[in-house]
């Protein structure tokens, strides 16, 4: 199957539910953008991401070849999938990340943990099904907007550690270089 087939929903192609397509396609699309504005004149003078948009930042930034940066993310979303895929899940909460850290120091909740902070009134949880259900169903009933991501997996937490070594080992090639453009990290805040 190819892209192609994905998005047009061809007969036999996988679905975009599978992280191994997803990631894939969602890499695919911001790389694709980040050229077409580039062809329109749009030199970006920074770039920072998260998740598939961290390896697509390197790659607009010149940190990893447009090979290199597609097998990272072709072989951690077939890892992913191997690895994680069933297992867990995750949660957006409209709070902020400081009161979703004390919520999780309820034992209900043991399991659960903050995996992303997207904004001041937007953090993501992630880890076990049932510590997640606990969870949500407890803010959703305080009047908490609360959105279930459509993964069942657990990506940004302590479930990726299980499989660190697999993906290290499927990463060994990769080649990375010095930057173009600066490229910023979303752990660190600099360069």
């Amino acid at each position: 199957w190819s892209l192609v087939d994905v998005l047009r929903g061809v007969a036999g192609a996988p679905g975009l539910e599978r992280v191994d397509v997803v990631q894939p396609v969602s890499f695919a699309v911001m790389v694709s953008l980040a050229a077409v504005w580039r062809s329109w004149g749009v030199e970006p003078a920074a770039v920072v991401g998260h998740s598939q948009g961290e390896i697509a930042a390197a790659c607009v930034a010149g940190a990893l070849s447009l090979e290199d940066a597609a097998r990272v993310v072709a072989l951690r979303s077939r890892v992913i999938a191997g690895g994680l895929a069933g297992r867990g899940a995750m949660a957006s909460l409209a709070l902020p990340a400081g009161q979703v850290a004390e919520l999780l120091r309820d034992e209900r909740y043991t399991g659960a943990e903050i995996s992303v902070v997207n904004g001041p009134l937007s953090t993501v949880v992630g880890g076990r099904p049932d510590a997640l259900d606990a969870l949500t169903a407890d803010l959703e009933r305080d009047g908490v907007r609360v959105r279930r991501l459509p993964v069942d997996y657990a990506s940004h937490s302590v479930h990726v550690e299980e499989i660190e070594d697999e993906v290290r080992t499927a990463l060994a090639p990769i080649t990375p270089m010095t930057p173009e453009i600066p490229f910023y990290s979303t752990l660190s805040a600099r360069r």
